[in-house]
């Protein structure tokens, strides 16, 4: 199992970023899929979060209303849409996927369900 990330870049403070995950070796479809970030001396934290069965997704706080998350099941991919993006935002971000449905809600943003990750993109916002 692979996840490739692309997308990261450094944009001003207001600008937007779209961030694309392939995945390889299994399939996306009916899986929970999503992106954490990590910036320096922090821990990494859930962002966005989708089931790919039924397209439902969780959001940390700190992005609703700013980031998408979507899927594409026939091309293997989930996409992260970011609007209004704050220096706050700057982080790497990754990847993660396992390969059976999301935990409870409340459990979705926290990585213990994560069994595979991408090796990161980083985003910086100033």
């Amino acid at each position: 199992v692979q996840l490739v990330e692309s997308g990261g870049d450094s944009v001003q403070a207001g600008g937007t970023l779209r961030l694309s995950c392939v995945g390889s070796g299994f399939r996306t479809e009916y899986n929970c899929m999503g992106w954490f970030r990590q910036s320096a001396g922090k821990e990494r934290e859930g962002v966005a979060v989708i089931y790919t069965g039924d397209g439902t997704t969780y959001y940390a706080d700190s992005v609703k209303g700013r980031f998408t998350i979507s899927q594409d099941n026939a091309k293997n991919t989930i996409d992260l849409t970011m609007n209004s993006l704050k220096p706050d935002d700057t982080a790497m971000y990754f990847c993660a996927a396992a390969n059976f449905g999301c935990p409870a809600p409340g459990y979705t943003l926290l990585r213990r369900w994560v069994k595979f990750w991408g090796q990161g993109t980083q985003v910086t916002v100033s």
